[in-house]
């Protein structure tokens, strides 16, 4: 009986001695994150968790929309302040969670019985309490599936952080060129009201016909609509910058830089662009971590193909007499029916995918780089041909026009017309530049590692829904 006693004993402490004591870990990967974002893109980020400096980065966001805002501006107070991105954050916490979950040993079940016997021969009673011991030997297998999976985690937030601050930009371009174009589309509603107003006067001195009249009048209505258009694109810019940003109430009065970038001189080195973008891929990475994470699986699986629990423990039975029997207890299943096949197939399946998705993802990164590169060529090529050649050119002609008509060898339809046409070169010329600066901004997410969406980042997006949900079952992220 002492003997007994010892063994169960030591069977309890056992269990409680390998389950431990575990607590989640309050950064939950937040800072290889921060370290990643600031070595790709130079910029701050920031896990709001309402403390002391939480609130003072609240002053340094203000501070920033109290002045003209840049490009850098604006990518800077969207990576502080947006509510989606601090979202995501909370990702990193789920998966840290689920790796310490994966270490932890399962929970000792009690079992007990309790039999009356009839006429009064007593009460028996049989208690036990086991352990699944198998447990044991795959935490280290469960725990590496949870850290891939965590690793992943992690390059996906990243990946997140960079998506937001190449959108916010490419939004704070379009907004400056809107607001741009609002003032031309003003230059040319002047123009074609006066030239509207040049022949009313000459229709009713008889001088014009009403066809002539008419085709005034249409080219003035068209320009009241080309800047009511343009005003409602400045009101959807600026609404599109606030969800960006993450502003409301009063910070939404904030105002931008009144003109786009100039070209620079000198283009990004985009020779190694497709290598370099192979290199930093955040989708790679991450894809990369999903097949490790799903080999591991696999791995688990066909180990306890035949033998999924095994558990072990302590039984102590009491007869009616009073006297107590205790031992060992020993609980297996009997595989006859599931063997596990299933389970390994489903594994093997995953496997076989996330290997081709990996594949496929290379394939994805190395064609956005190609694709990001020619962008940037072609569209610094047609705003530089604007600014070389069209904008030189239609200034020249307004010139030579205004020459003529102070001779009086043209009228004044033709020299508000050649101004019409120039100002219309000048919109072309800011949509071109709005063009290269976007092309330019989604190239340098490119070399910093992120595909922007739709082509792998969106494979990346399907990707990780998958293995979440995977993950969840096999207790791991």
């Amino acid at each position: 009986m002492m003997q007994s006693s010892k063994v169960t004993i030591l069977l309890m402490s056992s269990a409680i001695l390998l389950g431990g004591c575990a607590s989640v870990p309050r950064e939950a990967g937040f800072p290889a994150v921060e370290a990643a974002v600031a070595e790709r893109t130079g910029q701050r980020v920031r896990w709001n968790r309402l403390t002391a400096e939480d609130r003072s980065v609240d002053s340094a966001v203000r501070d920033l929309l109290a002045r003209p805002l840049t490009a850098d501006a604006v990518a800077q107070v969207a990576l502080l302040n947006n509510r989606s991105l601090q979202a995501t954050y909370e990702d990193l916490g789920i998966a840290q969670a689920e790796v310490v979950q994966a270490g932890l040993l399962r929970n000792p079940v009690f079992d007990g019985e309790v039999k009356f016997g009839e006429g009064g021969s007593g009460t028996a009673v049989e208690i036990a309490v086991v352990q699944d011991f198998l447990d044991v030997f795959f935490i280290p297998l469960r725990k590496r599936i949870a850290e891939d999976a965590f690793e992943a985690t992690k390059l996906r937030v990243t990946g997140a952080v960079l998506d937001l601050a190449a959108q916010t930009r490419i939004a704070f371009y379009a907004h400056v060129a809107a607001e741009q174009t609002v003032e031309m589309r003003q230059t040319v509603m002047a123009a074609t009201d006066a030239s509207f107003d040049l022949a009313r006067r000459l229709h009713a001195a008889g001088n014009i016909s009403d066809l002539d009249l008419a085709q005034e009048r249409a080219l003035f209505e068209e320009a009241k609509v080309g800047l009511a258009e343009a005003e409602a694109a400045v009101l959807d810019s600026r609404e599109r910058m606030n969800v960006l940003m993450g502003v409301w109430g009063t910070d939404t009065a904030w105002k931008s830089v009144k003109r786009l970038p100039d070209l620079p001189s000198e283009e990004l080195a985009l020779d190694d662009a497709e290598r370099q973008a192979v290199e930093r891929s955040l989708e790679l990475a991450a894809a990369r971590s999903e097949v490790q994470a799903a080999a591991a699986t696999l791995g688990v699986q066909r180990s306890l193909g035949l033998l999924p629990e095994a558990e072990v423990g302590a039984s102590a039975e009491r007869e009616g007499d009073g006297e107590w029997a205790v031992g060992p207890a020993l609980s297996l299943p009997i595989p006859l029916f599931d063997q596990g096949q299933a389970r390994t197939a489903a594994a093997d399946s995953t496997l076989q995918r996330a290997r081709q998705q990996f594949i496929a993802t290379a394939v994805e990164v190395r064609s956005a780089a190609r694709d990001g590169r020619n962008r940037v060529l072609a569209t610094r090529a047609r705003a530089n041909y604007f600014h070389q050649v069209i904008l030189p050119l239609r200034r020249e002609i307004t010139e030579r026009t205004q020459l003529q008509y102070n001779a009086m060898q043209i009228g004044a339809f033709q020299l508000l017309q050649a101004k019409e046409k120039e100002v219309e070169a000048g919109i072309t010329y800011i949509e071109a530049l709005r063009d290269y600066w976007t092309a330019r901004t989604r190239m340098e997410q490119i070399r910093s590692g992120r595909v922007p969406s739709g082509g792998a980042a969106g494979m990346a997006s399907n990707r990780a829904a998958g293995s979440s949900s995977k993950g969840r079952e096999t207790g791991g992220h």
